[in-house]
């Protein structure tokens, strides 16, 4: 699997290099600013690991380089992997409904797998998304607007559910059944005025483009 990695720090880049070479990943481009993230994915590799902050700016030159970039190349696909939630560009990208897109924090990162398997979800077509900022995003959303008419356990269901779990994850997550979990899911996309879909991948982008909106 060809991947192009985007980080400014030369330790992290390096270790990331490695890592992903010793799991039989590809490393076709590393490198360190947004302009040359940009003229790396043109070239349209399997998937692209981003860090958010990158030069010149070090504000959101990595996502607004992938957003670009899939301006470009619909449906590349793109793992975010920050130390940072950048909200604006962040709920633009995730919307996107081409799908294949992640976005992982680097200190909830806690092994080989859970990276490795993030990424080749997302090369795949998949949403990977970590729970914080699932949160964020939601936490966005003012008292006035549909996400507010949603319960607690609505919204314990919906968040998890942007992160890419089938209604059995998430009965087993909550311990309560799967049939109750499809009623929560049925009420959700009510609420939210979005159709309802056992498509785990489309519910996900239905839910992240009710976000942007």
């Amino acid at each position: 699997m060809r991947v192009v990695l985007a980080e400014d720090l030369y330790l992290l880049r390096t270790g990331l290099e490695k890592l992903l070479a010793a799991h039989g990943f590809d490393v076709i481009e590393a490198v360190d600013s947004g302009p040359a993230l940009l003229d790396a994915l043109v070239w349209q590799p399997d998937v692209a690991v981003v860090d958010v902050r990158l030069p010149p700016t070090f504000t959101d030159e990595g996502l607004r380089a992938a957003i670009e970039a899939r301006r470009q190349v619909p449906g590349l696909p793109i793992l975010v992997l920050s130390q940072y939630v950048e909200q604006l560009y962040a709920r633009e990208l995730l919307a996107d409904r081409g799908g294949a897109v992640g976005y992982l924090l680097k200190d909830r990162v806690f092994n080989d797998d859970q990276f490795t398997d993030a990424i080749r979800t997302v090369a795949r077509g998949g949403t990977v998304m970590d729970p914080e900022v699932v949160g964020k995003l939601l936490g966005r959303r003012s008292r006035d607007e549909p996400v507010a008419r949603l319960t607690a356990r609505e919204r314990e269901v919906l968040a998890l559910m942007a992160e890419g779990r089938s209604n059995s994850a998430i009965a087993q997550r909550l311990s309560i059944s799967e049939k109750a979990v499809s009623k929560h899911s049925t009420s959700i996309f009510t609420k939210l005025d979005l159709a309802p879909s056992e498509d785990d991948n489309r519910r996900v982008l239905a839910v992240l483009a009710y976000l942007n909106a």
